[in-house]
């Protein structure tokens, strides 16, 4: 993340002049209002507050929280930002003004890339967005769908044992987070597109590795975007990349769209995936609220992709982490497991799930301590108050997830590792059943319409696939000389747009349980 940096600082003495000289006319401009606006850091003339972030922005904006209080304002360049910090407040922006808060900002380089607005994630609120977001929940996420996909999710978790125990006879180290990555990638590329994504024809490690890219460029680009008039600079130091990997994972995209068209004319379509049924939208377009492209379709899948295959790899690969660093929690997981599957000789299930409660307080409390997505952006559609504070038209509003789930107002010990406090005996759990919007102190997956749709079925992964690394393995930590004794977790966050580790976590796992027998 250093050339991250150094390219903020080049850019902005390179443009000096020119900058000073809009920093002066929007003070100008700024005095003429009487807003009142929140608490905000002394600033710079020229950068506003951005020589306080860093690439890490939970962290720096929880710093900043922690010393100007939970709602801040801050100048970056030419733009402003509040950032929300605390539950009641998120409450507002969630809840209580969640239309006006219903769209993301607008990044500068999104119309020059391959999809721009077309997709799901950056789509302005209105009717496409509505549109979209009702065909994902009721067609590819509605209790009916994921009852039918319960199949490939089965199947896809016993291949990834499979590899493991394999690795686990050879006494071979496993980049556990690599092996989470693809398990997601591969459970995703079937539900959306059955078997035109298949392994033989090696689309899936295709799109893995797209995926990893496109997140990587688009995070330094990202940062490239808070420079004011400058927001084009990030673009044009990373644009070709970017329009590179817009590129390949256009082209692969188009492939697997027409290989269904071909499909859909040739066989009956009795188990339809999510891209034939948005080719049946596409083509009764009489009967659709919006006029859907190829292009369309092509963006909406692949950032479904994206959102299913880092997010809930990256939670797992922490849940592992927490679980070897915390042996006793560990050893609890695996009794209860057994206590449950008892003596049949089978592998634990997701139905098995809703009897394991002290396995589901793991996986909540990693959400906690991990959200994927520390921070969620938002903008105002129009001027409002929130925390008694004028927040004017297009105002970024950044809530550090992060930080809300580590209030120590609301969160006894809230930086260590405590299953115990999401147990039915806890009053918070009592609070956060479920992410239903009534209380904001659990919010892993963000809140209000614009929140993570695919809550429900990220939850029913993590939980069966920690389930069945518990049940099948022991795990011992690879040291950085290779040797395996006395090697500890390296618990140490990554830089980015999601909350990664920063080092691979390197295991080697030993077989415990073997659910297939002599068939592996």
């Amino acid at each position: 993340m250093a050339e991250i940096q150094s390219l903020i600082l080049l850019s902005t003495l390179f443009f000096l002049s020119v900058y000073l000289l809009r920093s002066i006319l929007s003070r100008t401009a700024a005095k003429s209002t009487a807003l009142r606006l929140p608490p905000s850091p002394p600033s710079l003339p020229l950068i506003g507050h951005l020589h306080l972030l860093s690439p890490a922005l939970y962290s720096s904006f929880r710093l900043l929280s922690d010393r100007y209080g939970p709602i801040l304002y801050l100048r970056l360049g030419a733009s402003r930002c509040l950032v929300v910090s605390s539950a009641p407040i998120a409450a507002e922006i969630f809840k209580t003004h969640d239309v006006l808060f219903a769209s993301r900002p607008t990044l500068a380089f999104a119309d020059k890339l391959y999809y721009g607005k077309l997709g799901f994630v950056l789509a302005p609120y209105g009717d496409y967005w509505r549109f979209m977001k009702k065909v994902c929940v009721t067609e590819l996420l509605s209790p009916r769908q994921l009852e039918r996909s319960q199949n490939v999710r089965r199947e896809e978790i016993r291949r990834f044992l499979s590899r493991i125990a394999g690795h686990s006879r050879l006494k071979e180290t496993v980049d556990i987070g690599a092996e989470l990555m693809r398990l997601t990638n591969n459970t995703t590329c079937r539900m959306l597109m059955n078997t035109t994504c298949s392994e033989e024809k090696n689309e899936a490690e295709r799109i893995r590795y797209l995926v990893k890219e496109a997140m990587e460029v688009i995070t330094k680009i990202c940062f490239g975007d808070v420079l004011g008039p400058l927001k084009n600079l990030g673009f044009l130091v990373y644009g070709k990349r970017a329009l590179d990997v817009g590129r390949s994972c256009d082209e692969l995209m188009e492939k697997i769209l027409k290989e269904h068209e071909l499909k859909g004319k040739m066989e009956s379509n009795e188990h339809k995936d999510f891209m034939d049924i948005l080719l049946d939208i596409q083509q009764e377009q009489h009967a659709a609220a919006i006029n859907l492209t190829r292009t369309h379709i092509k963006a909406f899948i692949w950032d479904l992709f994206v959102a299913g295959t880092d997010t809930s790899s990256v939670a797992m690969q922490w849940a592992m982490a927490e679980l070897i660093s915390h042996p006793e929690v560990l050893k609890r997981v695996r009794k209860e497991i057994e206590s449950v599957v008892g003596e049949s000789g089978r592998l634990v299930e997701e139905e098995d799930i809703p009897k394991l409660p002290y396995l589901q307080a793991v996986v909540k409390e990693t959400l906690r301590l991990y959200p994927s997505g520390p921070v969620t952006i938002r903008e105002c559609r129009q001027s409002c108050k929130i925390g008694g504070y004028d927040v004017p038209q297009k105002t970024s509003v950044a809530v550090n997830l992060f930080a809300i789930m580590r209030d120590p107002q609301v969160w006894s010990e809230p930086n260590e590792f405590r299953p115990e406090r999401f147990l039915a005996s806890s009053s918070k759990q009592e609070r956060i059943e479920t992410n239903t919007g009534q209380s904001f102190d659990f919010i892993p997956f963000g809140g209000g319409r614009r929140a993570c749709p695919g809550a429900t079925l990220a939850l029913s992964m993590i939980n069966t696939t920690m389930a069945a690394l518990v049940q099948c393995f022991d795990w011992k930590v690879v040291g950085e000389g290779g040797g395996e004794e006395e090697a500890k977790v390296d618990m140490q966050p990554g830089q980015g747009l999601t909350l990664g580790m920063a080092k691979p976590l390197l295991l080697v796992p030993t077989l415990l349980f073997d659910p297939f027998g002599a068939s592996i």
